[in-house]
């Protein structure tokens, strides 16, 4: 796709690389056919082609509209269209550029831009885990949006671990999870505390940067990176940590994209990409922890589970098929949605919340599929997946290591 900078991009790092992208698209279409706002809207500019040439437009001279900003908004960044590209489109970094030059040129609407502020300031502040706390309490009473958010009373998380051992994984907790389902990284260390690894935290991290740069503050998105940085690199320094881990898949995705985003900051860079050359995500421990967890679970008995495997882990990550692999191996019953497990649930971050009607048709479509399966039980390995498909069953959506840790045997002489 022959693109020609117009001379307020020409030269600059952006249009560069914008540039560089919209060439390696040859038009094809592939992408529009796993696109799910293309199947759910069936609008050219819809799909990833319609928003690469609205991309491209912008690129060359052309005036953005609010229309522009409303079809790249729609967009749910699930990279479905990156995984089915034959040419290497790097439709990602493409579409974050497209929307950060044409936010800079189409003012949102006030009421939009309040709710987008919200969400960047309130998500990611401290006063988050006292409101999720009110949120509970008065859950039967809000209005069904918020509802939908707002994880109903669980049970309080199992004792972590307190055993050390000598090789060592930190992890991020970010801004939202340990409020919203602090059970995940609590079954993680104890998971990981099982197969002799230490589990050990930063003060200073929190939020991975996903958050205010996928709601247009990119800078804002680049200083919470360079905060976790800051917080990681001493004890990343001293060799004490064999990796960054997060058990939120779009964490573990954002992270490792740490050295591309900072790679134009002269102090940060090196540090970024060798931040990211450490970042995993939990799952891609499973081929140490299976050998070292046989024999330490129950025989038997265990749920029927659905996998939802999330965009951020088997399009934005290429990570398939271990989860399934690696549960089976120790025993469970997990199976794939037999048709569309490649599609997006609607989650998507802050998606469900700015684009509802559209997260909850693809929502209603993923459970639709993964109901055939008759499951007890379907994990995922993000939190935001696991929210979003629980509020729409009843069926129980949990983390994969959450079924893990509840099959654990009692310790020996515990």
């Amino acid at each position: 796709m022959q693109t020609h900078l117009s001379p307020e991009f020409d030269g600059t790092p952006e249009g560069e690389e914008a540039r560089d992208i919209v060439r390696k698209c040859v038009h094809c279409g592939f992408c529009n056919a796993t696109c799910p706002t293309y199947q759910l809207l069936g609008d050219e500019l819809d799909g990833p082609r319609g928003r690469i040439y609205l991309i491209r437009q912008v690129l060359e001279g052309g005036v953005p509209t609010r229309s522009t900003q409303q079809h790249l908004d729609r967009c749910l960044t699930c990279l479905n269209c990156e995984t089915t590209c034959p040419s290497g489109v790097d439709y990602g970094h493409l579409v974050d550029i497209g929307r950060k030059i044409v936010d800079a040129r189409v003012e949102r609407p006030q009421a939009e831009r309040a709710v987008r502020w919200l969400l960047k300031e309130g998500l990611t502040s401290p006063v988050f885990a006292p409101a999720m706390r009110i949120g509970r309490a008065l859950r039967p009473l809000l209005p069904a949006a918020l509802k939908d958010k707002v994880p109903s009373r669980s049970a309080a998380p199992r004792a972590p671990p307190t055993r050390e051992h000598r090789r060592k994984v930190l992890m991020l907790q970010g801004c939202v999870q340990p409020s919203m389902m602090p059970g995940i990284d609590v079954a993680a260390a104890r998971v990981l505390d099982r197969a002799g690894i230490q589990t050990v935290y930063a003060a200073g991290a929190g939020c991975c940067g996903a958050v205010r740069t996928h709601l247009g503050d990119h800078e804002g998105g680049l200083d919470d990176m360079r905060r976790n940085i800051d917080a990681w690199m001493p004890m990343v320094s001293d060799g004490n940590v064999e990796a960054i881990v997060t058990s939120a898949s779009a964490c573990s995705l954002a992270i490792k994209d740490y050295g591309h985003a900072l790679s134009g900051d002269v102090q940060y860079s090196d540090k970024a990409a060798r931040i990211s050359a450490l970042a995993r995500d939990l799952s891609e421990l499973l081929p140490w922890l299976v050998p070292a967890l046989q024999g330490q679970l129950r025989a038997g008995g265990h749920q029927r589970l659905a996998l939802h495997p999330p965009c951020t882990l088997q399009h934005g990550q290429g990570l398939k098929g271990g989860i399934e692999s690696h549960l089976r191996a120790l025993g469970f019953d997990v199976e794939l949605a037999g048709v569309e497990s490649h599609l997006c649930c609607g989650s998507a971050g802050t998606y469900s919340l700015l684009q509802p009607e559209i997260a909850k048709q693809l929502r209603d479509r993923k459970l639709a599929n993964l109901a055939e399966l008759e499951p007890q039980c379907i994990v995922s390995a993000n939190m935001g997946c696991i929210q979003h498909l629980q509020s729409g069953t009843l069926t129980p959506v949990m983390h994969w290591v959450e079924v893990l840790d509840s099959a654990l045997l009692p310790m020996t002489g515990a």
